[in-house]
């Protein structure tokens, strides 16, 4: 036992330092058991507490140490005494063996207890007297009043910390003290301490105030060092909440901390039992949000702040807008008659109560009605208490124990919804049986909520709870339980129809009404108008299905919808049932009146009247109703009972959804939109798709006596139906999806000329930035900058100024991004150097430029001077030419004018004003090529750069000699080399030198340059006159490159005037985290995979230069050993962060993000006097020194900027000790502000019995580099009730702060440049965006991950067309652009009061992010799209990871299709933006889907007329074979599948971002890397997916993986994860394909079948040799042969219990088949599956073998046959478990069996008309059967099962997937012995790695000894 605890107390002491080398803030060792609490103890802090005052003291005083562990020890055995709780008796175990330890340490003796608190009251003053606690405190002051803007912020933060270290230290050791004293003597403890000391200890805990933990402002506790609490708003918004009069008094009891006095927020604790820390969680939010509304309102400061009315009404009105809007629809009073009579104070408290039922809601935080429910009656509650005199409890959340509003309010829902969550079955059971967010959310839009009455009546059937799934067949009787609310999600295609109606009928009349105008020869008479007048029953026979589909998919939420609801549903059913019957009706009369000679046409009048009626009242509704002109006089009407019917009757109406109209302006840019799209779209389908089909149906209509080729059931006596639907079916799939194409090629053109206007791509090289950076000061501050007064008033003669004022103001931003480059590793330092901005502060009449501009320019300069003959004009406009090459030459001669005159004496300093002087006449006179010898001029600037060569250095005396000596060498050069002036004019000055220089006297002394700004002079002089080499191509990184252009781009793009940063929205940022990589491990950078390659060695190879900047960093060598560069853990954490800057991992994420604190920092000290003081001199605005110290900066960045990453399960993580928990704390200790929130799990124990507790609880890291909890919010329970990643944004959204909220995934990044824009984007809330106010900010991204594999390049370019060119249209003009998962920002306040960020209902919801946008759109919001400002994103770079990716977002859209917030913008859009809406989100899927099906029905229309017969007769007889509307309509299906689609809007980004040479390079370059064999092969993936969901259901989450990816993948993993989405679709589309090539008749030979199956026949490879061919080694022979040796292992491995897919072919099969679960799903399985059966029907007919016979009895034969070779089978597969007795005999009868059926075949081919090839054609006939009968068996697995017939299904499947394996590996195989076939294959997958110069050769072969094999 001993040698097990000494082994935990090991384990516990290195916990935090395990694998890790990570420091806490201040550079000490993270270790210690303090961090270890489990979490049924973490309650009672103060063990924790107490731990980490044991570990710090352990080296000081060991006793003092055990004593702490023992106290701790004592206070967890009172805590949980039996050790239930989880992880309990461990930690005890582990904290006694560390006393156990401590005790052996000591010297030898017993222990006397009772010393021990004499030896703490010692040791606490020997601790004071050590750490000089008073002067500590005095030293602190003295900084700390020493300014704001200080040079000793660095000292004062040391000095901040030590003090809070020892106070902290000290609190502890005076609690243990007291708790001692009180266990010794319960009833002498007082006077066990001494008076003094304890006068001590209280004022030492008074000290201690400002370590109570807060979040942003402290506010239980003041605090001497955070800046915050003294900024006017903040103080003002405090004032605020105090208790006002009026407000009943609390009791005396109450707790209110002794540091401030009782508020608002305490009182409504009091009465209504909220948590504690949800109090101060709530506190601190309302002050947060009433003090940046109090800033934006520009207030002066004042002594005493007070809360100005409109910050509060506007706080109010934000916050309560859903309320009120509710309020509103259920026709109900808000609680307050008049809001003008509501005093600011009770305004406060109503704002208060709201966000306190908010924070505590837990996920009733999902169902915003719900609290405007709760928030109604519980302020009606509060009204009656408020009457009284003294505080009184709330009835409604009265316990046994007291109060608690989360027991009595919260639970009852919680319960009521994990009940009904947990009946989903894990999302496999049906959405129609369970109850999700949205239908709970909905129950409270009618009236009939109030039936729940307050308190909660709990009986009602709101609140049955579902009986569960596990006892239904046990349980008979229905339920009394609330069904569905308003929708029912039935899992159906139909619900494509139900939502978007409009479009299909649209669509369907167009395409009728076009083939009538062509079947008429497009002659326009009294047929054809006749003909045309089908549309009407075609019109109301559709509406008529409309409502039939109401009915129908409402079922299961009849008993909760609304009763008017529910009769407009069947009054709408018996109008268009009636309205049917009625013109059907009509319309047949009609036709039999036309078709009578010499009728009259009065029916013929009577139904135009009819359908004239019927559509003029239908046109008129719908332009009142859904033409954005039209809404204000319908608004004006809405209460006549008439314009109410007329709306209800024509459009549903929701709580949601209303006024879902735009502005006129913006409704007719996109009607023209759609207007160009319909003109084209019917164009092509009407000349290219039906006018040429009009002439073969005709003919094939008029054929009879069709001799077919076999037995025929259908086709005859039917006009031949199937043959016109063969030729037709195509076409009409293409009629319905080249909408989309056009779609996307005029949105591209759009979106292109969008961007041209807004400037993007201005700047697209590093040639350019170089030319215009001299326009760039000014822009910057144009758009970056507050605007300063009177800055462009000022008149010529200031340009000057102005411009040295711009670039001095730009310059600091500048540098400090150019900082951040290096900081990055993106530049060296040599670079950094170049490309760093001088101040412009000095007295030099100029702007001084960066280096790189001006590098070589004074050589060139210099050549040309020598050089030239011409006059001093022709020379200057030489130099002229190149703007850069003049300033240098200006900049050079002033600053040696500034730096000699700065070091010479009286004497020397006259001779230099002599020089200039003589200089400046000769300019005026044009006479500088006669008054000085240019050609001497290199000796001038020789000894110059000599002079300033020796300056540079730090004064010595020999460098001070070296420097009298080299300016004495320059006197001579230029008096007597150089000078041709006549020196008479001034004979004294000259005379005075000469003498002064021959008696030694003149530059005797020098001053040697001591000012930084003087010494920075001349370095920069040195560099102008020695740089010999253009520095043209600076930064040499790509990534700095494009980085510097988008943002010197983005300054001359229009984006919102800045505000001050203390006049800004505040902002959040918010990550969901779960468990990906935060930040590599030394083990994971240099583990090896199989192919010898460490992730280390990757990223060297990928990014060199930055290997090498990095080296440079840290101050090594690059070319020593891996051992010598890492052997500190400074060096070794430096590496594991630079790796993880380099892949998608969280630490990259929080760098990014953290970088909005730091701009907003740097604004801030820069702005912190009035632009327009003149008294700031232009070096004040420059000087940055120390920016990130300056506490008043800090404080306003805090106020303005919070960060929270919500780590789902790190409270799980830490006490497993995972890594990724060590290094979340370890960011925490790098970034203050960051705040890490969390879900804790904390088991009690109640009534003897282990009881978990859920805890959202937010964290910080603390002085010792540990957590410190900041808030712990108890949940109502296990918050996962949903999906995982919105349920973790739910509980951690309550400590988000600001107006607005960034949601940024945690693979994106984030720069510095572009964090200063973020002021100016959350400025475009208050921006005229349209009809109503931005609620969503869409974000332009950048794709970092598409530099390496051409898979990476496909997908990134792909995904930067989509975020890019494809949101601008979407926002504008189109007005449909939702939330994508992209870094778009919020407006906080309007969504967490209307449900969230995302929604979070279980598989409905898996791509939670669009339905934000969703909501966003339906309750009135409006998202726009900006691109002068970027974020980073990562995206997965391996074709596996892209498929599960792709496959992801197509189940997701499958169950979006299924979705109310679909169903409902595609009811209550108008038209076109329904059209938008659709073919931008569902119907992009959709139209995929169709373009797959295409192939199929062209393939099995072609099958069908080859193997019937029909297409050779035809040919013949009529001349029909091929056909241009078919070439049409395969060629739009192939432009679809190959990926133009996506290249179109790809082509003209590239045109636009980088100009169209390298656009046109770009693509042809992807092109030969097979980018159409990619996008075909993701059609293939989003066709499966999508398709499978919305049959079966199955989407899930899949986490993609987000690493580097240059492994080889497995055959058989490829093959589990694509065989039933690609290879078996992709073998049947082979085996069609087949089939047509032998018995299909084409006149065109060879050359016409090639051109008619082309298309298909890419297809049918792309899918089945795509994973293999960008398979990195796929090719590689020693790859394969183990490939297949694994395979076969697979296939063959029969598994068992636990067994997973990718261990055993069996597990595998039925993890494939486990979507199949419900009837329709297998009805549907079976229907789909009969198409297999249609190659035996027809190939038997074709044999040699029955010549002509066309009986039905031939085909019987075939089955024989079939049954013949499945008895054979069986023989052969025989089992061996049940065979081991008769071995021999079974060998025998499969001897026999095979040598006759050899035999019988042998016979038929000799003696019948069998031939060779029919026993081919009986292969490919029997094939597609059995793969038919095979998937009709798995759809029906259970009565297959019963019937016992599994196994031998089983049996024939593995045959299946062992042959189609084989037919993949076969040719791989044979390509695989080329070798140069390999070296291909690398080439073709990284081609851009190559073309950067790049070793992927090395990386592929890596270390690896076995690549030689």
């Amino acid at each position: 036992m001993s040698r097990a605890e000494e082994a935990w107390g090991r384990l516990v002491r290195a916990a935090l330092r395990r694998e890790r080398t990570g420091t806490d803030a201040h550079g000490q060792p993270v270790s210690g058991i303090s961090g270890f609490v489990p979490s049924s103890l973490a309650k009672n802090r103060d063990i924790d507490a107490i731990l980490r005052a044991a570990d710090e003291l352990q080296d000081e005083d060991p006793n003092i140490a055990r004593i702490l562990c023992e106290h701790a020890y004592s206070l967890s055995q009172n805590l949980d005494p039996n050790s239930e709780g989880r992880g309990v008796l461990q930690f005890k175990t582990g904290l006694m063996s560390v006393i156990k330890q401590k005790l052996a340490k000591r010297e030898v003796g017993t222990i006397d207890r009772s010393l021990d608190i004499a030896r703490l009251q010692e040791f606490y003053k020997d601790y004071r007297k050590k750490h000089d606690v008073d002067k500590l405190r005095e030293d602190e002051m003295m900084l700390r009043e020493s300014g704001v803007f200080s040079g000793n912020l660095g000292e004062l933060e040391r000095k901040t910390v030590q003090r809070k270290r020892v106070f902290a230290t000290l609190k502890v050791l005076g609690n243990v003290l007291e708790e001692l004293t009180k266990e010794m003597s319960p009833n002498n403890s007082e006077k066990l301490i001494p008076d003094e000391l304890k006068r001590v200890m209280k004022s030492d805990a008074a000290m201690t105030e400002d370590l109570i933990a807060y979040n942003i402002i402290p506010l239980d506790a003041p605090t001497t060092s955070n800046a915050i609490v003294s900024m006017s708003e903040v103080r003002a918004a405090i004032s605020a909440i105090v208790y006002f009069r009026g407000l009943p008094k609390l009791p005396g009891n109450f707790p209110v901390p002794a540091t401030r006095s009782a508020d608002l927020f305490d009182y409504l604790h009091f009465v209504f039992g909220f948590q504690k820390d949800n109090v101060a969680n709530q506190r601190e939010h309302v002050v947060h949000l009433l003090a940046n509304e109090q800033s934006r309102l520009g207030i002066p400061e004042e002594p005493e702040p007070k809360l100005d009315e409109a910050a509060v009404q506007n706080v109010f009105l934000k916050s309560l807008d859903n309320y009120i809007k509710w309020c509103i629809y259920l026709g109900i009073q808000p609680v307050w008659s008049n809001l003008e009579a509501v005093s600011k104070e009770k305004k406060v408290l109503f704002l208060s109560l709201y966000f306190l039922i908010w924070g505590e809601a837990g996920n009733v935080r999902f169902l915003p009605e719900c609290l405007c429910y709760i928030f109604h009656h519980m302020v009606r509650e509060l009204d009656e208490i408020l009457r009284q005199q003294v505080a009184q409890p709330a009835n409604s959340c009265k316990t046994e124990n007291g109060v608690s509003f989360l027991d009595q309010v919260i639970c009852p829902l919680y319960d009521v919804i994990a009940a009904e969550a947990s009946n989903n079955d894990n999302g496999r059971a049906p959405h129609s049986t369970w109850r999700n967010y949205d239908d709970f959310n909905e129950y409270f839009w009618s009236l009939g909520c109030f039936e729940l009455s307050w308190p909660w009546r709990k009986n009602s059937s709101f609140f049955m709870k579902p009986t569960p799934r596990s006892k239904r067949a046990l349980i008979s009787g229905g339920s009394k339980r609330c069904g569905k609310t308003s929708f029912v999600e039935h899992r159906t295609f139909l619900h494509l129809y139900h939502s978007f109606h409009r479009l299909w009928i649209f669509l369907i009349m167009m395409f009728q009404g076009l083939a009538i105008i062509a079947f008429n020869n497009e002659r326009l008479n009294k047929n054809t108008v006749i003909d045309l007048l089908s549309l009407a029953p075609t019109f109301v026979g559709m509406k008529f299905f409309q409502s039939l589909l109401d009915i129908i998919l409402m079922f299961g939420a009849y008993s909760t919808s609304r009763s008017l609801a529910v009769s407009r549903i069947f009054f709408r059913f018996l109008w268009f049932t009636a309205a049917a019957v009625l013109i059907c009706f009509l319309y047949v009369k009609t036709l039999q009146e036309h078709n009578k000679p010499n009728a009259s046409d009065v029916i013929f009048r009577v139904y135009v009247m009819v359908i004239g009626i019927y559509a003029g009242v239908q046109l008129f509704i719908s332009f009142l109703l859904r033409f954005p002109i039209f809404h204000r006089m319908v608004n004006h009407c809405e209460n006549w009972p008439l314009t109410r019917f007329i709306k209800w009757m024509h459009q549903e109406h929701y709580y949601v959804g209303r006024g879902m109209f735009e502005r006129t302006s913006d409704f007719i840019k996109y009607l023209i939109f759609w207007l160009v799209v319909l003109g084209a779209k019917f164009a092509f389908a009407y000349f290219l798709l039906i006018k040429p089909l009009v002439k073969p149906t005709r003919a094939i209509l008029k054929e009879d006596n069709i001799v077919y080729s076999w037995h025929d059931f259908v086709s005859k006596n039917n006009h031949n139906a199937l043959t016109v639907a063969s030729l037709w079916t195509p076409v009409g799939a293409i009629y319905l999806v080249d909408t989309f194409l056009f779609y996307t090629v005029i949105s591209a053109v759009v979106g292109f000329l969008i961007g041209a206007r807004d400037r993007l791509g201005e700047i697209r090289s590093l040639e350019l930035v170089h030319q215009l950076f001299e326009k760039f000061p000014k822009a910057f501050v144009d758009t970056l900058h507050v605007p300063i007064p009177n800055r462009n008033l000022q008149t010529n003669s200031h340009v000057l100024e102005k411009n040295k004022m711009d670039a001095a103001r730009f310059s600091p931003f500048w540098n400090e991004i150019i900082k951040n480059l290096r900081e990055e590793d993106f530049i060296s330092n040599l670079e950094m150097e170049l490309l760093l901005m001088p101040k412009n502060t000095g007295t030099a009449p100029l702007v001084q430029w960066p280096l790189f501009l001006l590098a070589s320019k004074i050589i060139l300069a210099r050549d040309i001077a020598v050089d030239s003959k011409d006059s001093q004009e022709e020379l200057w406009d030489r130099i002229c030419r190149d703007d850069y090459m003049k300033y240098a030459v200006e900049e050079c001669y002033h600053t040696i004018r500034l730096i000699l005159t700065a070091i010479l004496d009286d004497v020397g300093r006259l001779w230099i004003e002599r020089i200039y002087d003589d200089i400046q006449s000769s300019v005026v006179n044009r006479s500088i090529p006669v008054d000085f010898q240019l050609s001497k001029l290199p000796l001038v600037i020789s000894r110059i750069t000599a002079l300033m060569g020796i300056l540079k250095g730090a004064e010595t005396q020999e460098l001070q000699s070296g420097a009298i000596k080299a300016i004495q060498e320059l006197y001579d050069v230029i008096r007597h080399d150089v000078l041709s002036i006549n020196m008479r004019e001034h004979y004294e000055t000259w005379s005075m030198l000469s003498k002064a220089r021959n008696e030694g006297r003149l530059f005797s002394r020098i001053k040697w340059p001591g000012d930084a700004e003087l010494k920075a002079q001349v370095k920069r002089l040195y560099s102008l006159l020695t740089s010999k080499e253009s520095a043209a191509n600076v930064p040499r990184n790509l990534e700095a490159r494009r980085r510097l252009q988008f943002f010197t781009n983005s300054l001359f793009m229009d984006m919102p005037i800045t505000k001050p940063v203390r006049q800004m929205m505040s902002f959040g940022v918010f990550t969901p985290y779960y468990s990906e990589t935060v930040l590599y491990s030394l083990d994971e950078l240099f583990r090896k995979n199989e192919d010898g390659i460490s992730v280390l060695f990757y990223l060297q190879k990928i990014y060199p230069d930055e290997w090498r900047n990095f080296l440079a960093r840290i101050g090594r060598d690059e070319r020593s050993t891996e051992a010598e560069l890492f052997d500190t853990p400074i060096d070794i954490l430096e590496l594991r962060f630079w790796a993880s800057y380099r892949g998608q991992t969280l630490s990259r994420t929080v760098r990014g993000m953290m970088y909005y604190r730091k701009a907003l920092m740097l604004q801030t000290y820069l702005e912190r006097m009035s632009v327009s003081d003149a008294a700031m001199s232009s070096k004040d605005l420059t000087d940055t020194e120390g920016f990130e110290l300056s506490p008043e900066a800090r404080a306003q960045a805090d106020l303005k900027f919070t960060y929270v990453v919500t780590c789902q399960i790190y409270g799980k993580q830490k006490e497993e000790q995972k890594p990724e928990a060590v290094d979340i704390a370890l960011l925490m200790q790098r970034n203050e502000a960051l705040r890490v929130a969390f879900i804790d799990e904390v088991e009690t124990l109640k009534e003897g019995k282990v009881h978990k507790e859920y805890y959202s609880k937010l964290v910080k890291a603390d002085i010792n580099g540990k957590d410190k909890e900041i808030y712990a919010i108890k949940l109502p329970g296990n918050p996962k009730l949903g999906e995982g990643k919105p349920e973790n944004q739910n509980h951690a959204v309550v400590f988000t702060r600001g107006n607005a909220v960034q949601t940024i995934d945690m693979n994106q990044d984030n720069y510095f440049e572009e964090a200063l824009k973020m002021r100016n984007l959350l400025e475009e809330f208050h921006h005229d965006h349209g009809l109503r106010p931005p609620t969503i900010l869409g974000v332009r991204e950048h794709v970092f991950t598409g530099s390496v594999s051409s898979l990476a390049l496909f997908m990134s370019n792909q995904e930067s067309s989509f975020v890019t060119l494809g949101q601008r249209v979407l926002a504008n003009p189109l007005k449909v652009r939702m939330h994508y998962g992209h870094p778009d920002v919020f407006d906080r306040v309007f969504h967490i009061t209307r449900g969230g960020i995302s929604k979070a209902s279980r598989v409905i919801n898996i791509s939670e992010d669009i339905f934000s946008g969703f909501n966003s759109t339906l309750r009135q919001g409006n998202i726009t799209h900006h691109e002068y400002i970027q974020v980073g994103k990562g995206r997965d770079v391996g074709l596996n990871q892209i498929a599960i990716f792709e496959g992801k977002v197509a189940g997701g859209n499958g169950e979006q299709v299924l979705s109310r917030d679909v169903y409902r913008l595609g009811q209550l859009f108008d038209f076109f933006r329904m059209m938008s809406f659709y073919f931008t989100t569902v119907g992009y899927y959709f139209c995929t889907m169709l373009t797959v099906l295409t192939v199929y029905a062209f393939l099995y229309g072609r099958l069908y007329l080859a193997l019937s017969g029909v297409g050779e007769t035809l040919a013949v007889r009529a001349g029909i074979s091929g056909n241009a509307a078919l070439s049409a309509a395969l060629n739009a299906q192939f432009l679809f599948q190959i990926g133009v689609v996506t290249a179109i809007p790809m082509i003209l980004g590239f045109i636009l971002e980088q100009g169209l040479l390298t656009a046109i390079v770009s693509f042809v370059t992807m092109q030969f890397q097979l980018c159409t064999v990619f996008f075909t092969f993701s059609l293939g993936t989003r066709t499966h997916y999508f398709g499978r969901t919305i049959l079966h259901g199955g989407a899930r989450y899949q986490a993609t993986g987000r690493g580097f990816v240059v492994r080889h993948i497995k055959f058989a993993e490829n093959y589990r994860l694509y065989s039933r989405s690609h290879f078996v679709k992709g073998m049947e589309v082979v085996l069609l394909l087949v089939v047509y090539l032998a018995y299909g008749y084409n006149d065109g030979g060879a050359l016409g079948y090639i051109l008619l199956s082309v298309s298909s026949w890419f297809m049918a490879i792309s899918w089945l040799y795509a994973p293999y061919l960008f398979n990195p080694s796929g090719f590689e022979w020693q790859k394969v042969v183990e490939d297949f040796r694994d395979w076969t292992n697979w296939l063959l491995y029969r598994g068992g219990i636990g067994v997973k897919g990718a261990e055993s072919w069996e597990a595998w099969w039925d993890e494939e088949l486990a979507h199949i679960r419900n009837f329709s799903g297998r009805v549907m399985e079976t229907i789909l599956s009969l198409r297999f059966f249609i190659f035996q029907y027809g190939i038997v007919y074709k044999l040699h073998v029955q010549g002509t016979n066309t009986s039905l009895a031939i085909y019987g034969f075939s089955w024989a046959a079939l049954a013949g070779l499945v008895i054979l089978f069986k023989v052969f597969t025989f089992s061996q478990k049940m065979s081991v007795n008769f071995q021999l005999v079974l060998r025998f009868i499969q001897g026999i069996s095979f040598l006759l059926a050899l035999a019988g075949l042998s016979l038929a081919v000799a003696f019948t008309n069998l031939s060779i090839s029919d026993v081919f054609a009986c292969i490919l006939a029997f094939i597609p059967t059995g793969w038919g009968i095979l998937s009709i068996a798995a759809a029906w697995k259970p009565v297959i099962k019963r019937l016992g017939l599994w196994k031998s299904i089983r049996s024939l499947a593995r045959l299946y997937d062992a042959g189609m394996g084989m037919i993949l590996f076969i040719p791989i195989a044979f390509f695989a012995w080329f070798p140069f076939f390999s070296t291909f294959q690398t080439r073709l997958m990284f081609n851009q790695a190559f073309s950067r110069g790049l070793e992927i050769s090395l990386i592929l072969a890596g270390n690896n000894p076995n690549t030689g094999l």
